[in-house]
């Protein structure tokens, strides 16, 4: 039998500052579940994003034999599953074991890695032996079970996008070395590539070791001085340090065709259901890809994300596409990528994915921006019918789509913390693409909010508190109260903000 999970400890965003061990580690995963108010939920760990397209469709199986049938994705490119019975038994975890997503019970809530979605496909270096090495690794040390589930390994491919999601121990690619970075410091330490994986779980091992008195959960909870120890000691065996500041801002893949040399082409005006006026029932027309089985009658909803069903009564949120043509497609593309609104995926829009994945490169590469890379190699033309089809899916194909960069926690009614139903809410609100991502939470707790610099809006019981933040620090927010025209003029004021 799966477990039920206790409530989630607060975000250390909130007002109770650094999360500390002072109960069990409440994160979710297969094995114990999280109750919510639409059923239990599990968190199925990806490593790296890095997904087969016999584990997608095995993940897809998951959710509708256990769930309902939805896929949402995290801000660590993992995978939750929704709507699920308190009494499932051992039936998903021994789907996703037979899938090889599940290759220790005892890890499979410390397999936390992220990398850079696009490492190896558009000339940056490939991270792929090095990411399931780190993953064994872990899998195979007794103390890496004891690492909470909120501990975040990162691998980024020297591009910085995965850096700048202050994970607890980064690797970053720098020539024929690595650079280590413990924590959110600005200090990393060269270490030869093949030590890499082995290193970042050293550095894991020592932090379990500094923790024991404070019970933090990750590095940046430490205090002062044992975290300052903890970075001294890794870089003794390291090597000399080196001054390379963290970036502020988290880039996510570019939606569109990206090419070899890194070009990134996009469909103009293309985004979340292009063809969809606010308000309307009418989904969109797809065209089906390779092994694809539109699950949905035409004119019906279904195929559309609940934000998409609700009328916005601040005018067209979507734009029909420019009178220009398109420009012509590249000649090769190495991948596509496509953004999820709300990082939530219908069991077709799945479908098509994975059919996608399985007719070219094999495999999708979820993003902690809640969004999924799908390698190559592509012909143009291949890329550019490949790329409409999704975008007629309902997916987000090009960063002028108003959908980009939106993300919000699954509020009412699926949790009963939420003051609010944020995902409607974010829906109403939205406007030209800003240059900065927003995230709408329902409470205090910020479940699922991006890193880096992000606008953040939190529904409370006197209307809704927006606020500018970089990493750790933040501005002092401004209220809006119940006024949706008010809210959205200053959440899309608050996104255009200049750096």
């Amino acid at each position: 039998m799966l477990a039920a999970m206790p409530d989630s400890a607060p975000s250390p965003l909130s007002a109770g500052g650094p999360a500390l061990r002072d109960g069990g580690d409440a994160c979710p995963g297969t094995l114990r579940l999280h109750r919510a108010d639409d059923g239990a939920l599990a968190r199925v760990r990806v490593p790296g994003g890095v997904l087969s397209a016999d584990r997608a469709e095995a993940l897809l199986a998951a959710a509708g034999r256990f769930g309902d049938g939805e896929l949402h994705l995290t801000s660590r490119g993992n995978v939750q599953l929704r709507g699920l019975g308190a009494e499932c038994g051992g039936g998903l975890a021994e789907l996703l074991a037979g899938a090889g997503l599940l290759p220790s019970a005892a890890h499979e809530r410390a397999r936390n890695i992220v990398a850079s979605p696009l490492a190896g496909l558009d000339g940056s270096p490939a991270l792929g032996e090095r990411l399931a090495e780190l993953d064994a690794l872990v899998c195979a040390s007794a103390a890496a079970a004891s690492l909470s589930g909120r501990f975040l390994f990162a691998l980024d491919d020297g591009r910085g996008d995965v850096d700048a999601l202050g994970a607890d121990v980064t690797l970053i690619a720098d020539g024929d070395a690595f650079l280590l970075r413990i924590g959110p410091g600005d200090e990393v330490f060269r270490i030869p590539a093949a030590e890499g994986p082995r290193a970042a779980l050293r550095a894991a091992e020592a932090f379990l070791r500094a923790a024991r008195d404070s019970g933090a959960w990750r590095v940046k909870d430490l205090p002062d001085p044992v975290r300052s120890e903890l970075v001294r000691a890794v870089g003794a065996a390291a090597g000399p340090a080196e001054h390379r500041p963290r970036p502020r801002t988290a880039k996510a893949p570019e939606p569109g065709t990206h090419e070899p040399g890194g070009t990134v082409e996009t469909t103009p005006g293309s985004g979340a259901a292009p063809e969809t006026t606010p308000g309307s029932t009418d989904a969109p027309e797809t065209t089906p890809g390779p092994g694809y089985a539109p699950e949905t009658t035409p004119g019906s909803t279904d195929a559309l994300p609940d934000a998409h069903r609700h009328a916005n009564p601040h005018g067209p949120a979507h734009t029909a596409a420019p009178d220009h043509p398109p420009p012509d497609p590249p000649a090769s593309a190495a991948a596509l990528a496509v953004d999820v609104p709300m990082g939530r995926l219908t069991p077709g829009q799945w479908r098509l994915l994975t059919a996608t994945a399985r007719r070219y490169g094999g495999e999708l590469r979820l993003t902690p921006w809640r969004g999924i890379v799908v390698p190559g190699p592509f012909t143009g033309a291949e890329a550019a019918d490949a790329l409409g089809a999704l975008a007629a899916a309902g997916l987000i194909t090009s960063p002028d789509s108003p959908w980009t960069g939106v993300g919000a926690c699954i509020g009412r009614p699926g949790c009963a913390k939420s003051l609010a139903d944020v995902r409607a809410e974010a829906g109403a609100a939205l406007g030209p693409a800003g240059r900065l991502p927003v995230y709408w939470s329902g409470c205090e707790r910020r479940c699922g909010h991006p890193h880096g610099e992000w606008i953040d809006v939190v529904a409370t019981p006197d209307g809704h508190r927006i606020s500018y933040v970089r990493g750790e620090r933040r501005d002092p927010p401004a209220t809006v109260r119940d006024d949706p025209a008010a809210l959205a003029a200053a959440v899309a004021a608050a996104r255009a903000r200049a750096l």
